[in-house]
């Protein structure tokens, strides 16, 4: 291999990282979106459509009743939503006590109007079908 296709060689692999560099953080952006297109149904007390929003796993585990009364317990507190800001979105594909899988852990700054700072974390996970659904929330 000569000196300029080697260089060519290089450059294409540089090109690689960068586009996979890309994707995650494409994912995350994505993901991100997603846990805000969510929280606005929780910040509009559609807790119905939230659960209905979440992880297939998620809905195994938590009938919709239930949710609805986590939800109502977690918020009602808080009062309004005041502000709320992206803090970090984090990809992973391992998570303490969760199965295998593709994960991204969302933060956001958050003022309530009784909680004046919080952060709000949004598990997405996933799906075979591709889309980014929210396999936890909790707010701190």
């Amino acid at each position: 291999m000569n000196m300029q296709s080697g260089l060519w060689v290089v450059l294409g692999l540089c090109l690689l990282a960068a586009t996979a560099k890309a994707g995650e953080a494409n994912r995350e952006t994505v993901a991100q979106g997603e846990a805000l297109l969510w929280l606005s149904l929780v910040d509009s007390n559609k807790y119905d459509a939230s659960w209905e929003e979440m992880s297939p796993a998620f809905k195994k585990q938590v009938n919709k009743r239930k949710w609805k009364s986590t939800v109502t317990d977690l918020r009602k507190p808080l009062g309004s939503l005041v502000s709320r800001k992206a803090k970090s979105a984090e990809y992973t594909k391992e998570l303490p006590g969760a199965p295998e899988g593709e994960y991204v852990v969302a933060k956001f700054d958050t003022v309530f109007e009784k909680k004046p700072s919080a952060v709000e974390t949004v598990t997405l996970v996933l799906g075979t079908d591709l889309n980014w659904r929210v396999s936890s929330y909790s707010v701190k």
